[in-house]
């Protein structure tokens, strides 16, 4: 009996101080917003937050500030590029700016937990804009793992967000969207941002009653999308089908990369490779079939007919021998790979076709 009254104790007065340090909140717009993002995903959302404070009859937002991470990239971070380029007040997490200033709170591939403290400050708690059907793809690559698996159908969740774990809180919104053939990550990318940047802001425009509306995300369906990892970029000749090949391409692009070291091994086997000349094309045998190479990333770009002429044009000649089909890219193998794979011949990167 003490127990409970004790925890009912503290999560009175919890709750207490969040009221204290969000004073009273707005009951309509316009909204103070505090944005939290990183990359071109967000930057599409945060664009359109700040085309919502253009002055106008009925604005939708009079304040708008934002939090990203700390990057040593020469570019910049996208979200910070684009504040600075609204001259946006920026904060570098865990920087976030003045407490109890703003209304709302709004995520976008942030990657970073908020306290429970930090989500109290906001009236109207935090949004989270998020690009998967939840709770398909929780996690911090969907769009990634989407194109990797096949998905016909995705779409984008806009939620509230909850501390201690990521994406699991009550559905605000969501849309489907039906996955164009072909498509990249980078492509579907660009149209799940516009998207999500649509639904925050109609969101927005109706939001005490949107979140009266708010239901809980089902059980059933849970999948995750962890980060791309370099084992999940190689290609595994003997295991993957020309398909898989193909998606494993239009999900992470130039960042798949495969061993480029030549074996002699008789037959035509997982790897092997041979050059089609008419097409100017490589073509790698995987399971179940054959999967064409038209760039090969070593130092530099190679187009298939110099990586023929550069590297198997002269190991036929030193190997006169042996068959065509004996020439072969050998399946990655990371388990002895760390700080050193890079020496020597230590992998390529392909850009491929359907063979």
């Amino acid at each position: 009996m003490r127990g409970r009254l004790l925890r009912a104790w503290r999560e009175g007065a919890a709750a207490a101080r969040g009221l204290a340090e969000r004073g009273a909140p707005r009951g309509k717009p316009p909204w103070r917003v505090l944005f939290f993002g990183t990359d071109d995903f967000a930057a599409e959302s945060l664009r359109a937050l700040e085309a919502a404070r253009e002055p106008r009859e009925e604005p939708l937002i009079d304040r708008l500030e934002v939090v990203t991470l700390p990057s040593a990239l020469p570019r910049g971070l996208p979200v910070k590029n684009c504040a600075k380029q609204f001259q946006l007040p920026t904060h570098d997490w865990p920087d976030t700016g003045p407490s109890g200033q703003f209304d709302v709170g709004v995520v976008a591939s942030f990657g970073r937990l908020l306290s429970e403290d930090l989500i109290l400050q906001f009236p109207y708690g935090v949004l989270n804009v998020h690009p998967s059907y939840l709770p398909r793809w929780r996690g911090p690559a969907p769009i990634v793992h989407a194109v990797l698996h096949g998905d016909t159908v995705t779409g984008v969740t806009i939620m509230q967000i909850k501390p201690k774990r990521f994406d699991v809180g009550p559905i605000i919104k969501q849309e489907k969207y039906a996955v164009p053939s072909q498509c990249t990550a980078k492509e579907l990318e660009v149209i799940l941002s516009k998207l999500g940047a649509n639904m925050l802001i109609s969101v927005l425009k109706n939001l005490p009653e949107s979140l009266k509306n708010t239901r809980e995300q089902p059980n059933e369906g849970v999948t995750f999308a962890p980060k791309v990892t370099i084992a999940v970029s190689c290609i595994k000749w003997e295991e993957q089908t020309p398909e898989q090949i193909l998606r494993l391409q239009r999900a992470i692009g130039a960042t798949v990369r495969q061993n480029n070291q030549l074996l002699n091994e008789h037959g035509i086997v997982p790897g092997s490779v041979l050059y089609h000349k008419s097409s100017q094309t490589l073509v790698v045998r995987c399971k179940e079939g054959w999967v064409g190479v038209k760039t090969v990333i070593l130092k530099k770009r190679l187009t298939a007919a110099d990586f023929y002429n550069g590297y198997l044009h002269p190991w036929f000649q030193q190997n006169s021998k042996t068959l065509h089909g004996d020439c072969r890219f050998h399946t990655l193998k990371l388990t002895t790979v760390k700080k050193t794979e890079r020496k020597g011949n230590g992998g390529a990167q392909f850009k491929t076709k359907s063979a």
